[in-house]
């Protein structure tokens, strides 16, 4: 069975929705990690798009953007930006998916400048980043996007360390950094990310050389368990083409 990196990180994503969960979604992996999470364990999560959309289940064709017919055909609620943002506001939204440019070792993200380079910007980011119960993010893992600090915090993470979120009248933070490589977990003290689980055959070197911050692991360092072939089957339900996972250029 093949594996594409980005189907072990879509999986690894799914695993952070509960239950119970509401979800700032976001599109690309996090779109097919909520679908998923809906598909196995956490039938009862809700999912929140930016666009306004409110779903309860999975659509049930390819998505490109949040706004695609298939989204919204079968969404629970189709109301605004404003909307979602209120959900957000209240304090009713657990976990958001983010990634972006850079990311550094206390989760802060950068998705406004790389050097001279003006990137997209917050959109609703830096929202989902201060308001949500806690934050997943999931980035490519390279050296220069897992910096030692980054060049813009767009989206706060733990800041500086430990009271740093406290201390501006931040709740949540992030709880996870899923990689092409690996993923952590933020340090219930410090708030630096340790390496927990290294996906299958990725050397432990391999990580070490493409993380921008010395590289800290859990004593307890596991292997990312590869997608069960009933996971595996329903990411590619959701992403015939692999559009999003990279299976599409192999294809040509």
């Amino acid at each position: 069975m093949i594996v594409k990196p980005a189907e072990l990180m879509v999986c690894a994503a799914a695993r952070e929705i509960k239950n119970t969960d509401v979800v700032i979604v976001g599109t690309r992996l996090p779109l097919l990690a909520f679908f998923l999470a809906k598909s196995t364990h956490a039938p009862q999560a809700v999912g929140l798009f930016e666009s306004g959309l409110i779903r309860d289940d999975p659509a049930l064709d390819f998505i490109m953007t949040m706004c695609d017919p298939p989204n919204v055909t079968g969404a629970t609620v189709c109301t605004s930006l404003r909307g979602i943002m209120g959900h957000l506001q209240q304090g009713r939204v657990t976990v958001g998916f983010l990634g972006g440019a850079e990311v550094d070792v206390f989760g802060n993200l950068n998705t406004t400048r790389a050097g001279t380079v003006r990137l997209p910007g917050s959109g609703g980011g830096a929202d989902a980043a201060c308001l949500a119960g806690r934050l997943v993010i999931m980035m490519t893992h390279q050296r220069r996007r897992l910096v030692k600090r980054v060049q813009y915090m767009t989206s706060p993470g733990w800041g500086d360390g430990p009271g740093w979120r406290e201390d501006r009248g931040l709740e949540g933070g992030p709880s996870a950094l899923v990689t092409t490589l690996g993923l952590f977990r933020f340090h219930p003290q410090t708030k630096r990310a340790v390496l927990t689980q290294v996906h299958p055959e990725v050397d432990l070197e391999a990580v070490r050389r493409e993380t921008g911050w010395h590289l800290e692991v859990a004593q307890d360092l596991r292997v990312t368990p590869l997608p069960t072939l009933a996971e595996l089957a329903l990411i590619r339900r959701f992403d015939p083409l692999g559009f999003w996972t990279g299976r599409k250029q192999e294809s040509k």
